[in-house]
């Protein structure tokens, strides 16, 4: 019985005192710098959703469950966006998200290390990367950095004026 006791009421700590946050979508940026004809194109992405739980005196608790709508990338030019949802590229009309679901967040000093699962275009690849949070207006600012290989996630084919490593930068914003 005590035992019981005991593990609802760890529990109830744990899901009572990790803040629980919603990315906010309007305040928040999600860019993206691949190399295409030997330049860089940018371009960025919204239409963020999901779960943040976070809290920095119990990381082992915390978690990001977020996703962006493919349908929304924005490179500046209408015809290579529209382009960039075809099936060739991110298939938006049969893979209209891209999610990030955390599996482990480490503490280290100020700044913080996540490792989760992405899923591109419903292939899932482990990915780590290092990020801040800091409070900000009644909420959160989370930023990071990462790189990822787009071969690895089938996105645009074998294209040889494209290059293959895509640089992504976070700010995201939560209540």
């Amino acid at each position: 019985m005590k035992i019981s006791l005991v593990i609802m009421l760890a529990f109830f700590a744990t899901s009572v005192f990790t803040q629980q946050y919603k990315p906010i979508d309007a305040k928040s940026e999600i860019k993206f710098t691949i190399k295409n004809f030997g330049l860089n194109t940018s371009g960025t992405l919204s239409g963020l959703k999901g779960d943040i739980n976070f809290d920095p005196a119990q990381i082992a608790s915390s978690k990001f469950n977020v996703s962006v709508d493919v349908n929304t990338i924005n490179t500046g030019i209408d015809m290579r966006d529209n382009h960039l949802k075809k099936e060739e590229y991110f298939n938006a009309e049969k893979y209209p998200a891209l999610s990030f679901v955390s599996t482990e967040i480490k503490a280290a000093d100020k700044d913080y290390t996540v490792t989760g699962q992405l899923t591109i275009k419903g292939i899932t690849k482990t990915i780590s990367f290092p990020f801040t949070a800091a409070k900000q207006d009644n909420g959160m600012l989370f930023t990071g950095n990462f790189s990822i290989n787009r071969k690895d996630f089938s996105v645009g084919g074998g294209s040889a004026v494209m290059g293959n490593n895509v640089d992504i930068g976070l700010k995201v914003f939560a209540q």
